[in-house]
């Protein structure tokens, strides 16, 4: 096997930090920090912006005519671009819990707390690089993804223009949904039967089915399997062992009953889903850390060779030193004690280069998408409110409402700094397959976390002002105009708002949480019984799902469904059959068609969300669109169906352009109808055979 060789030689240098570069940087990574933050807070998840950002990048700089862009440049607008975004995920899982406690989320604090969280795990990546991008050779999955759209868009790749069609399809459904309230947003309906009641919904939102296209059916069957259990199973046996609530809305009453008790066996679950994938991930863990170690902060040797050339060692450690300072200060102010401060900034010091080691050694061997995030924070969460119960409470003798404010002030920096560590690595690793300079791309780095600071804490501002964040914060302030009809669910600052408060003897739900954590268990202990070869279910997406209303649930179930349909019938097409395993040549078609429908549904993402933070504007600045035209009114839920279906169905038009040719007419149809057989046909062989 020969040395590797970049796409870039070393040897070659190219326009790359450019100030055209940084310029297009600093306008995608507000949009997609802004889209990412809106995104997250509907549904408690959010995409890479790295693949559209390259898109975009190589898409605007064409149509501007600069004919000397380089590929680097192109890396380097898409390294600020998916700093931001990443950013913006730690900021939305955590600071919004301050509502749920009751807190003010002041925009400074959640600045604060992003820059300090992003700079730190940015810096800390500086120091990872070389050891598992260069030595180890980690896979990086997103980053491979990534590097290949770059150049295939270098060589001409006729897909530049496809996202340009998603992002016009998704702010035009947004405008229409969300703006003139043409539509109805989603669609829920409950039935009595014998006193068993019956419920289903449905989010008219194309941002979801783009969500369950990104994840695929695996993980949305799981997602959708957890709410099923929550729905269809706990929520009518509570009902009929415990009594339904009175209310003339059936719909209503179901959903009611299902939020106060059942969403809360989701926190049970998830709690113990987020720490057993840290033990089940534990040799992974130690072998990443090892290695980080072994590496060390020790750069004595400044390479020579251009694309080995990080920010200098003593340089990354100045910088260190003043963030822990600021953080340092910033945890006295907030708190109003000396002696946390110097405790909270000392297991900072510890753990943010433990979680920058473990996300970015995770994301490394199973991708961005797959690493357990969520459990790095629940894990962080539950061992700061110990030290601040000892500090805090039993020395100090604070109140519990300070205990609770300082667990998630300094818990939350450490989960921002995880959060972007594991994405940084995926975009320095599509930097070393092109052959970029380290230095200048981590400079975009960390020029992107500024703008990521800066954005996500303001739009954070406005959606709470405009539609209110997460259910509780809504019910103790509704909006003036229309409750909590349009509220933001932020599903895990939901959770850790709620986790805080039972950590500190707070009003919990007790049993519903120890039976989400029973049911955990029961999952875990099922691979134990059925040996290895038994199922492995994800407890973390099964979690997320009893947490999530059903009809986030079951409208990325869809997109799920609609990634196994398209891929499946590339393979029907390609092979002529469903027996057996696809070809090779099968697999390669169906892995093009998910990568056009993965751009596709980037760009519906971007759309709808840029979409719903400018509505979120006008509604502060007093000119809500729905006032607009006042003819307008809402379609009644047939209607609305419609409109929702005909825009799936151009979406699904433009995915399945690109499948192998047919002869045969309506073959769509007759192709998914062989796909929905084969599918229930090995459903039935793995359920039976054991």
């Amino acid at each position: 096997m020969g040395e590797f060789q970049p796409y870039v030689p070393a040897s070659e240098t190219l326009p790359e930090l450019t100030i055209r570069a940084i310029l297009l940087g600093l306008v995608l990574g507000a949009l997609m920090t802004a889209a990412n933050t809106y995104l997250g807070l509907y549904i408690g998840m959010t995409v890479s912006a790295s693949i559209p950002a390259a898109v975009m990048s190589m898409l605007l700089l064409r149509m501007l005519r600069f004919k000397d862009v380089s590929i680097l440049e192109n890396n380097v607008v898409q390294t600020m671009t998916s700093a931001g975004e990443s950013l913006a995920a730690g900021v939305i899982f955590t600071m919004p819990a301050l509502l749920v406690m009751g807190k003010d989320m002041d925009t400074l604090t959640t600045f604060i707390v992003a820059i300090l969280g992003g700079v730190l795990g940015t810096i800390f990546t500086i120091t990872l690089r070389r050891v598992f991008i260069v030595e180890e050779s980690l896979l990086y999955p997103e980053g491979i993804a990534c590097e290949e759209v770059l150049v295939a868009g270098e060589k001409g790749g006729s897909q530049l223009i496809v996202i340009l069609y998603a992002l016009g399809l998704g702010a035009l459904y947004g405008w229409m949904v969300k703006g003139f309230e043409l539509t109805q947003a989603k669609v829920e309906v409950a039935v009595e039967v014998v006193g068993v009641r019956i419920y289903s919904a449905l989010d008219y939102s194309l941002s979801l089915v783009a969500v369950g296209w990104i994840v695929g059916l695996n993980i949305a069957s799981y997602i959708f399997f957890g709410a099923v259990l929550g729905v269809f199973i706990l929520t009518p046996i509570y009902g009929m062992t415990y009594g339904w609530p009175v209310d003339t809305d059936l719909a209503h009453g179901f959903k009611t009953l299902w939020s106060t008790h059942i969403r809360f066996v989701g926190v049970g679950c998830m709690v113990v889903g987020g720490l057993w994938t840290l033990i089940d991930m534990r040799r992974t863990i130690s072998s990443g850390l090892k290695k980080a170690l072994a590496s060390g902060l020790n750069d004595s040797e400044i390479s020579t060779i251009r694309t080995e050339q990080d920010i200098p060692m003593n340089r990354a450690f100045i910088g260190l030193v003043i963030v822990a300072f600021l953080t340092f200060i910033f945890y006295w102010w907030k708190t109003g004690s000396l002696t946390l401060a110097i405790v909270g900034g000392i297991f900072l010091a510890i753990t943010a280069f433990f979680f920058s080691a473990v996300a970015g050694y995770i994301a490394g061997v199973v991708g961005s998408s797959n690493s357990p995030v969520s459990g790095m924070t629940i894990a962080t969460l539950m061992a700061t409110s110990l030290i601040v119960w000892i500090v805090g409470g039993l020395i100090l003798d604070m109140k519990q409402e300070d205990l609770m404010y300082a667990t998630l002030i300094i818990a939350s920096v450490v989960a921002v700094n995880a959060a972007i560590a594991g994405d940084v690595m995926q975009d320095l690793k599509t930097g070393h397959l092109l052959g970029a300079t380290p230095w200048k791309q981590q400079t975009a780095e960390l020029i992107g976390v500024i703008v990521g600071a800066i954005v996500a804490p303001l739009t954070l501002t406005v959606l709470n002002e405009a539609f209110r964040i997460t259910p509780t914060h809504c019910a103790a302030n509704p909006h003036p105009e229309w409750g909590c009809s349009k509220v933001l669910e932020a599903p895990q600052a939901e959770i850790i708002g709620t986790l805080i408060e039972g950590l500190f003897g707070g009003t919990v739900n007790y049993p519903m949480l120890f039976l989400g954590i029973v049911v955990a268990a029961i999952i875990i202990g099922s691979r134990w019984y059925l040996g290895k070869n038994g199922p492995s279910l994800p407890i973390m997406s099964i979690a997320i799902g009893m947490y999530l209303p059903f009809y986030l649930s079951s409208t990325i179930f869809l997109g799920g469904i609609l990634n196994h349909l398209v891929t499946r019938t590339t393979h029907l097409r390609v092979d002529g059959t469903l027996k057996g395993e696809p070809s090779q040549s099968a697999v390669t078609s169906g892995k093009e068609l998910i990568s056009r429908g993965t751009l596709l549904s980037a760009g519906l993402i971007a759309g709808e969300a840029l979409m719903g933070v400018l509505i979120a504007v006008l509604i502060i600045i007093g000119i809500p669109p729905n006032g607009w035209i006042p003819s307008l009114g809402t379609l009644g839920p047939v209607l609305s169906t419609v409109f929702f279906l005909w825009f799936f169905g151009v979406f699904t038009w433009l995915v399945t352009r690109s499948l192998p040719p047919s002869k045969r007419p309506f073959s769509l149809l007759f192709n998914w109808g062989s796909v929905i057989v084969d599918g229930a046909r090995r459903l039935i062989n793995k359920v039976m055979v054991p």
